[in-house]
């Protein structure tokens, strides 16, 4: 089965020929020796003053109509120096001539012998032009015009070259003094030069000569080619198909070179094709850099021959195994007018949007590189390929070839599309919101989920847009598995607004469902901002959202409580992950939201976290808790925080009328958790009243292993290794850490309990 790839290489296959009715370009310029009549040597970039000097001894160029030479500075404004009165010399000039010939007969498509002869030396100065013309073909086998443009400071001048239908604009300014600028076009080419604004223009003429009795070599016509190449496109853009089509290019090109004027060979035929076929046929074009990333698995194909440690394996001694990972994009974009493209990266979907179908597959790397064998990983590579493409779209399906660059490159147009409907009063029948509305549903289409965590960029966007359906939408695939952060908590619930208190319980319910066992945080964030953003009238129906929230917190057996009624039966089972830690900020957010939305609620959470000391430590979790909502003006007198409060109040006064005296003796506690021969001799020297060192002779293997014990069991020991003899000594010394430990959290306790009944914070 033939496809659109297929069909689309197929039809420029036609394109026999290389090359265009116009080329141009840049060369280093090694300063010439360029002396005229008149006037003598001729410094590079060209002076003013030599400019007038130059104007002085020249004359006003004429031009042909019919048989007829004529002056009219209505029609032609320059100055002219016959070719016999300038002398061009210097070793370098020769060979860079060749070259330059050589370059614009390759882009002009011809082959075989070609020569240029100096036919004028031009000097065009401040509103100096040449309206639209013909070059004649001044002597036997001339078939067109070079134009080098020398090294001075001007603006303006820029030369229009058309033929059939086309149009090319080209800036012959050197971008740099020590460069020349030239362009080559067909002599029966219109073309004219723009007026001169500023400064003045030092061209030389040649006639370009292919010697021999042939007819001279024409310009290409594609005109057929361009219209069958069209009516594709036409269909193309009707019919379902791919987003985009990719062409590779033949030629390797910079990003600094990119460019249409600057195509070589069959590249600049194909590409003039596509200028001519694309826009009649509603479809964009542009050309950009093509890359691909590839890396996989390797193997050894060499000798496993001896190789001290510092010495690297050579790339050659391996071989490639399997490509495991492959991404072709695309970057650098340029539009036929020369201009940058507004576009990011863009993936290339190489199974259907290359053209022709596998034109990518068996490519040469640009780099490679291969990375022995570490640890259990075995050897590895890593390579990449350049090149360069054209990039053709239906305009209807602009936004769906934005948005396969994810939200990196969609979401700032989309920005911008809402930036500027909203400037223009936001009207919601306006072309503008309709344009935005489109890219959204693109950008949902392609949406990443679970492996992009900017939800809430997104949903800003949609609220500004007022585009609910879009804002369903989201919740709907952030519920169903997407990534959710913190972060997006704010976004969700001021998006929440545009929906009906009702429908907004759904969602923001089955979000909590399905992602509160792995994003708990976010859950509690997100509902307490939707619970502050309704109005306490409004706050009831997120009532469904509210009992989600509390199943996902452990009851006293350390998993959630079981839904008790019918309701909360229709809704998945939440799954609690008990990794997963209980912070205080966590509960601190879900008590203030549930007090929001359903009191009851919050007061079964608070007995949960009483009730569970194991997940709900007093002094880990509800006290720093207590202490964050006791901070918060809302939620400071809340009968749920109030109960909490007496709880950790009672919890401290408990630890404080404890006795507090330092040890009598040696004895110290020895609650160790391992209980191997050697643990057990420390176990018994730290419950020895009488023992302040001990020493334990052994491998550095056993000594490791009485330190870890030591340090996790937080023992009254100081350790140290005496390194004398064989093995080493580990020596322990009782200390009182574990007294001076309980001076400081009696210290705490009163701190906090001072802090807690405090009158001030209730106020």
């Amino acid at each position: 089965m033939t496809t659109i790839p297929a069909t689309f290489a197929a039809l420029l296959s036609g394109v026999q020929r290389p090359g265009d009715f116009v080329t141009a370009g840049t060369a280093a310029l090694m300063t010439p020796l360029i002396e005229v009549d008149g006037v003598g040597p001729i410094a590079l970039p060209l002076l003013p003053i030599q400019a007038e000097q130059l104007t002085a001894a020249a004359e006003r160029a004429p031009y042909g109509r019919g048989p007829q030479t004529l002056r009219d500075e209505s029609v032609r404004r320059t100055w002219q120096v016959d070719a016999v009165r300038v002398r061009i010399g210097g070793r370098h000039w020769p060979p860079m001539l060749e070259d330059i010939v050589g370059r614009v007969a390759a882009g002009l498509g011809v082959s075989g012998p070609v020569f240029a002869e100096l036919y004028k030396m031009l000097v065009y100065g401040p509103g100096d032009f040449f309206l639209e013309h013909r070059d004649t073909e001044k002597e036997p086998g001339m078939f067109a015009t070079l134009v080098i443009v020398l090294p001075s400071l001007s603006a303006g001048g820029e030369l229009v070259v058309r033929h059939k239908g086309r149009e090319k604009r080209l800036d012959l300014r050197g971008g740099d003094p020590s460069e020349l600028a030239f362009a080559a076009f067909y002599a029966d080419c219109v073309h004219e030069v723009l007026p001169v604004t500023a400064g003045h223009r030092l061209a030389l003429i040649y006639n370009l000569v292919r010697p021999g009795t042939e007819r001279p070599p024409q310009p290409p016509d594609y005109r057929r080619d361009a219209e069958r190449v069209t009516v594709f496109l036409k269909s193309w853009g009707a019919a379902a198909g791919p987003r985009k089509l990719v062409y590779p290019l033949e030629h390797a090109y910079t990003l600094a070179e990119l460019d249409f004027a600057t195509l070589k060979g069959a590249d600049a035929a194909v590409a003039g094709v596509l200028a001519a076929a694309a826009p009649p046929a509603g479809c964009d074009l542009h050309l950009a850099l093509l890359s691909i990333e590839e890396n996989g698995s390797a193997e050894h194909s060499g000798s496993y021959s001896y190789r001290r440690r510092w010495e690297e394996e050579e790339e050659g001694e391996f071989e490639v195994v399997e490509v495991i990972d492959r991404l072709a994009s695309l970057t650098g974009w340029r539009r036929p007018d020369g201009t940058p493209g507004a576009l990011g990266p863009l993936p290339v979907e190489e199974d259907s949007e290359v053209s022709p179908p596998g034109a990518l597959d068996d490519l040469v790397p640009d780099e490679e590189h291969f990375q022995e064998a570490t640890g259990n990983a075995g050897a590895s590579f890593e390579r990449s390929y350049r090149g360069a493409a054209l990039v053709l779209w239906p305009r209807g399906r602009f936004f769906a070839v934005l948005s396969q660059g994810g939200p990196a490159v969609a979401l700032p147009y989309l920005d911008d599309l809402a930036a500027r409907w909203e400037g223009e009063g936001g009207d919601p029948a306006s072309p503008l919101r309709a344009e935005a509305g489109a890219l959204a549903g693109a950008i949902l289409a392609d949406w990443p989920g679970s492996g992009w965590n900017g939800h809430g960029r997104l949903l800003v966007l949609l609220t500004r847009l007022g585009d609910a359906e879009g804002i369903k939408t989201l919740l709907g695939r952030i519920a169903d598995g997407d990534s959710l952060t913190v972060e997006d908590a704010p976004a969700i619930a001021t998006a929440c607004g545009l929906l009906e208190p009702e429908r907004a319980d759904a969602r923001i319910a089955a979000i909590v469902a399905g992602a509160s066992g792995r994003a708990r945080e976010a859950c509690c964030a997100l509902l307490l901002g939707v619970a502050r953003a309704f109005t306490p009238a409004a706050r009831g129906a997120l009532a469904g959202a509210a009992e989600r929230l509390l199943d996902a917190f452990p009851e006293a057996n350390g998993r959630p409580a079981a839904p008790p009624d019918a309701r909360r039966d229709a809704w998945p089972v939440v799954r609690w992950e008990r990794s997963l830690p209980v912070t205080p900020h966590l509960v601190a957010d879900a008590l203030a939201a549930l007090e929001l939305i359903a009191p009851p609620l919050a007061e079964r959470l608070a007995g949960r976290m009483l009730a569970a000391p194991k997940d709900y430590g007093l002094d880990a979790v509800v006290k720093p808790a207590v202490f964050d909502l006791m901070d918060r003006p809302e939620a400071r007198n809340l009968a749920v925080v109030e109960r909490l409060r007496n709880a950790v109040v009672d919890h401290l006064l408990a630890r404080i009328v404890e006795p507090l005296e330092p040890p009598k003796d040696w004895r110290r506690a020895s609650g160790l958790p391992c209980h191997c021969p050697q643990c057990r001799e420390l176990a018994a020297f730290l419950a020895d009243p009488s023992r302040e060192r001990w020493a334990l002779k052994a491998a550095e293997q056993a000594r490791s292993h009485a330190e870890t014990v030591i340090l996790n069991a937080q023992a009254d020991l100081d350790v140290a290794t005496e390194r004398r003899g064989r093995p080493y000594t580990l020596i322990g010394t009782k200390n009182q850490a574990g007294y001076d430990r309980r001076v400081e959290q009696r210290r705490q306790d009163v701190t906090d309990l001072e802090r807690l009944r405090s009158p001030s914070v209730f106020r």
